[in-house]
């Protein structure tokens, strides 16, 4: 069976913005994402996020979830509470992995939960299963 990220497909026309206080962890998403052509942006926090999104909304959030000053969970309680930005996919990416820290993820609002060491297929399938569910939105 052929992988569904593995079909032709112009992703060119989606905005990934990934969030991460670690630039090698946003690098390593960058490289695993670059054969899909994604708009990519990222951030280095919380509030580079938020301002990020607030500049240009985009189609999916790969977030973090422990950074300094605004943490993941906080970024998403904020873009859920905002009409503009509630209806954004946000996944999370986090080593962050107790039951709770999970659970308490999907609680404040995000779309699906991705363990650190990133798992590239697994991304890879979280990615286009989501980029699907915006595309699938606005036809």
């Amino acid at each position: 069976m052929t992988p569904l990220y593995a079909q032709n497909h112009d992703y060119s026309k989606f905005s990934v913005l990934a969030v991460d206080d670690i630039p090698l962890n946003l690098l390593l998403v960058q490289k695993m994402l670059s054969r899909f052509k994604f708009r990519m942006r990222t951030a280095t926090g919380g509030q580079q996020a938020l301002d990020a999104v607030a500049a240009e909304k985009p189609d999916l959030i790969l977030l973090d979830l422990m950074m300094p000053g605004i943490d993941g969970f906080e970024v998403i309680r904020r873009l859920r509470a905002d009409p503009a930005t509630a209806d954004i996919r946000i996944v999370i990416l986090s080593a962050l992995n107790s039951n709770e820290d999970v659970v308490k993820g999907f609680n404040v609002g995000a779309d699906d939960f991705i363990m650190k060491p990133i798992i590239m297929e697994k991304l890879l399938t979280c990615v286009v299963t989501q980029i699907q569910i915006v595309e699938s939105k606005q036809k």
